[in-house]
């Protein structure tokens, strides 16, 4: 590696679904100005792997219960019996002792009876950071869950400050029309979203996705500046560094 080279970093991101009245809505978060990656950016609860969160596969899968936990308080567990965990369950304490790392999203749940539903959220996009991000590379896996009907969701007031339950499509124009900014694997989700009007319709389709492929962009450069990002099979994709 480089001198200059940014490592990358496994992270993972939990599309988190709702049924409404109105159609099919996800829970998104903004990021605070100040953050070091994705700053004013609206997302889906996400973050680094961590070395507590276990090895290979499931690791991303125990990051993403646990960032969904921590930057929006829903805990996706379920108690012996198979009921999902509700408001008011001891176990939703401990949100601030996850996110400072002083308790062990997985020791939470063995400790309360609980089990995490890493089997209940299929894996439907993987992109990687793209090389010349000066701050931060990541290579995210992004996984889909249904949100627990009687666990209520809000930002952390930290990383995030705000967050809103939208429908894929009202949030895609929001961003054509310049009032929300999104990551390009931000909107490329939101547009797979958006062609299904049910949870159980889109999370039907995220199953069948299998193994997702792997995307990397690539920044365009001109004299010297960030003058865009190519997507795989984009005319000029394969004559960039």
């Amino acid at each position: 590696m480089a001198d200059n080279e940014i490592p990358i970093k496994p992270a993972a991101t939990v599309m988190l679904l709702r049924d409404t009245a109105g159609g099919l809505e996800v829970f998104m978060l903004r990021r605070t100005n100040a953050a070091a990656f994705a700053g004013g950016m609206y997302v889906f609860p996400g973050g680094k792997v961590d070395p507590a969160d276990g090895e290979g596969d499931e690791a991303f899968v125990v990051a993403a219960i646990r960032e969904c936990y921590e930057e929006c308080g829903v805990l996706l567990a379920v108690d012996e019996a198979g009921k999902m965990v509700d408001d008011g369950h001891p176990a939703l304490a401990h949100r601030a002792g996850v996110y400072e790392g002083t308790v062990d999203v997985r020791a939470l749940a063995a400790d309360h009876g609980l089990r995490l539903l890493t089997d209940a959220l299929p894996w439907v996009s993987h992109w990687i950071t793209p090389k010349g991000e000066t701050t931060r590379r990541f290579d995210t896996r992004f996984f889909v869950a249904a949100s627990p009907a009687g666990q209520s969701s809000h930002h952390d007031d930290n990383e995030t400050v705000a967050s809103m339950w939208v429908r894929p499509a009202d949030a895609l124009e929001r961003f054509r029309s310049g009032e929300l900014q999104l990551m390009p694997p931000t909107v490329a989700n939101l547009q797979f979203l958006g062609e299904h009007p049910t949870v159980e319709a889109a999370m039907a389709a995220s199953w069948a996705v299998g193994t997702p492929p792997c995307v990397l962009p690539k920044i365009k450069m001109v004299d010297g500046r960030m003058a865009g990002i190519a997507m795989p099979g984009d005319a000029d994709y394969d004559s960039l560094d």
